[in-house]
């Protein structure tokens, strides 16, 4: 398949200091926030933005992040599966992959893995440690069901809620990560040597 026709999407808040990850801020303070969110965006447009097997997007907020930029989607309001359901739409054809900013893990491997689960199966998961994922891939075929209804974002029954809406569809899992959400998950990926504390002013 062209790349044009599968497309990776890194959905991110824009890094700004004391807005965002609320709960690393308040165990791993405020700066050292803004360096993780700052690193891992600048990072994933690196690693993954320069493949040619795909086309990278952001989907960013706020939205006005997102003006004037070709490689950039405004997310919107509303919950998070709202804002994924606009994203889905907005897209051109072809399937999506899509990931967060906060798991250090994820490599041009991972993203590989996830489209060519797509070729047969309905949708593709990354599960996260904490019951969520780090990635959701899907075909967008007309006859697929809203993945997204009635999900229980940011607690452990995201992934489980996501899978009973796919029930009898075909799904394909990847490997599980962590998302770093909190400085106990940070400190396990600076230990583990994903992470490394970037100088950034």
């Amino acid at each position: 398949m062209d790349a044009e026709r599968r497309h990776l999407v890194i959905f991110a808040r824009t890094p700004a200091f004391g807005v965002g990850k609320r709960r690393l801020a308040a165990g791993a303070g405020e700066l050292a926030t803004l360096r993780f969110q700052r690193f891992m965006l600048a990072d994933l447009r690196r690693r993954l933005g320069r493949d040619r097997r795909w086309r990278t997007w952001q989907a960013l907020t706020p939205d006005r992040d997102a003006f004037g930029r070709p490689d950039a989607l405004a997310q919107g309001g509303g919950d998070l599966g709202v804002r994924l359901r606009r994203l889905l739409k907005t897209l051109p054809a072809g399937p999506v992959v899509v990931i967060g900013s906060d798991t250090p893990g994820v490599t041009p491997a991972d993203i590989a893995r996830a489209f060519h689960a797509l070729g047969a199966a309905d949708a593709v998961f990354g599960p996260a440690r904490d019951g969520g994922y780090w990635l959701i891939g899907l075909k967008r075929a007309p006859r697929l069901r809203d993945p997204f209804e009635g999900v229980r974002w940011s607690t452990a029954h995201a992934l489980a809620d996501t899978l009973a809406n796919l029930d009898g569809r075909p799904v394909t899992r990847l490997r599980t990560l962590e998302d770093i959400d909190d400085v106990d998950s940070l400190q396990r990926a600076m230990k583990g040597g994903r992470y490394v504390r970037p100088e950034i002013s």
